[in-house]
This record gives structure tokens, C-alpha cells and sequence, in this order.
């Protein structure tokens, strides 16, 4: 992607009511609302879901990238992420993100390699680093 330029279109709708859809030409529509505590119906996602979901998908997306580059072959791997809303000023942000992964790898010998490449994953996701606020990894590797 060096030296690349791309975009990305979405359109949002909203709904008379308490959200709206996201609209992206050739996919799903995803139905969202505003924050629950804000009285939005509960089993939609909220934009800070979706913040929260973009550097985690990201960073697992480029740990992937870096397993298949450094030809490390794993049994799964999964990452779940909070992110904390706080006031600010007279504001609102999300100002960390914290993420704690867990991969599962066949043999000793690859947790120096699965290591690297969740650091790598992590040091090049783009999206955690259009973001100001911080993003923090804790990894846990397990052989089976």
C-alpha cells in the first residue's frame, strides 16, 4: 500500500427515531443507535462500539498479515477490547483502548515468531494509529 491512496464511502441514514443504518455499496446494512445509556434500543451498535471494533479488527487483520509473511501457522486467535469513554473538557473520548489477545499456536518453537508478529500486528495498525487516543495489547500465547 505504500505510496497508495484509497477511500472509503459510507452513508449514513437516520431513522425518525433513536439511530439510523450505515450504507456501504455492496455489503450488509448495519442498524445503529446512539449510546444505551442514552436510552437507544439496546441491540444495536453504537458509534462507540464500531471505534472500539475498527482498531481491534485492524490490529488482528495485521497480526494476520505478519503470520502469513513470517509463515506462521496458528489454531485461532481471538481479541476482545474495551474502550474507555471519559469527559474531557466539555467533551466526550474515547482516550484508551485496551486489548487483550489470546493465540493458540501447535509448538514452543513458534511463540518467539507469534510474539514478533502481534507486535508487528500492533506497531502497523493503522487505524489504532489514526486514533489519539492510546491503544494498549496484552497477548497471551498458549501451545496446544
Amino acid at each position: 500500500m505504500a505510496g497508495e491512496t484509497r477511500g472509503y464511502d459510507v452513508r449514513v441514514t437516520w431513522d425518525q427515531d433513536d439511530g439510523g443504518t450505515v450504507h456501504v455499496e455492496g455489503m450488509p446494512d448495519l442498524r445503529v443507535a446512539k449510546p444505551r445509556d442514552e436510552g437507544s434500543t439496546p441491540e444495536l451498535y453504537t458509534p462507540e462500539h464500531l471505534f472500539v471494533a475498527a482498531a481491534t479488527v485492524c490490529f488482528m487483520n495485521s497480526f494476520i498479515y505478519f503470520t502469513q509473511r513470517m509463515h506462521i501457522e496458528f489454531k485461532s486467535f481471538e481479541c476482545s477490547a474495551t474502550g474507555i469513554l471519559e469527559q474531557v473538557d466539555r467533551s466526550f473520548e474515547v482516550t484508551r483502548i485496551s486489548t487483550k489477545s489470546h493465540l493458540v499456536i501447535e509448538s514452543e518453537n513458534l511463540r518467539q515468531k507469534s510474539e514478533r508478529a502481534l507486535e508487528l500486528g500492533a506497531k502497523y495498525c493503522f487505524v489504532a494509529n489514526s486514533m489519539k487516543c492510546q491503544v494498549t495489547h496484552e497477548n497471551e500465547i498458549v501451545v496446544k
